[in-house]
């Protein structure tokens, strides 16, 4: 027998008002979050905010003295791109379950959000090729130190 009504609507009404508070933490969380990523050279740190804007640079160990322009510009720019594409995949993975289908509520079909067309084909990338591309650019010595140069 269906439910009556009356309950069907509590429930969803329920769903709704804790996906809300959901979300609502969801952006605090968010509005707060950073990525830093090293470039492969270990020469550049770049630091993203929540909006994945640049809101650092750092220049490590004085490599840039003994880079030309390009190299340098090629390496802040690999850098930032990492740190946005961490953000854009954080991003995406925490607003996901707000995408999906109620459970309890099945008039709450979700909806479905095209990440590729909002982020770039990159953030639909496996996080495997992202770390197997990291161990792959970094030394051994970092590995046995526990320190993969990512605050």
């Amino acid at each position: 027998m269906t439910e009556p009504l009356e309950k069907r609507l509590e429930k969803a009404m329920a769903e709704l008002q804790a996906a809300q508070e959901a979300v609502a933490r969801t952006e605090r969380e968010l509005r707060q979050a950073s990525f830093a990523v090293l470039s492969s050279d270990r020469a550049v740190r770049a630091t993203v905010g929540p909006q994945g804007e640049l809101t650092g640079i750092e220049f490590l160990e004085n490599k840039y003295r003994d880079m030309s322009h390009q190299e340098l510009a090629a390496s802040v720019l690999e850098a930032a791109n990492a740190a946005r594409l961490k953000m854009n995949k954080h991003v995406m993975k925490a607003m996901a379950p707000f995408a999906e289908p109620s459970s309890d509520v099945p008039e709450l079909k979700g909806f479905e959000l095209d990440w590729e067309r909002i982020f770039g084909p990159e953030v639909l990338q496996d996080d495997d090729e992202d770390t197997a591309r990291d161990a792959e650019t970094a030394p051994g010595w970092r590995d046995a130190l526990g320190d993969d140069g990512e605050d």
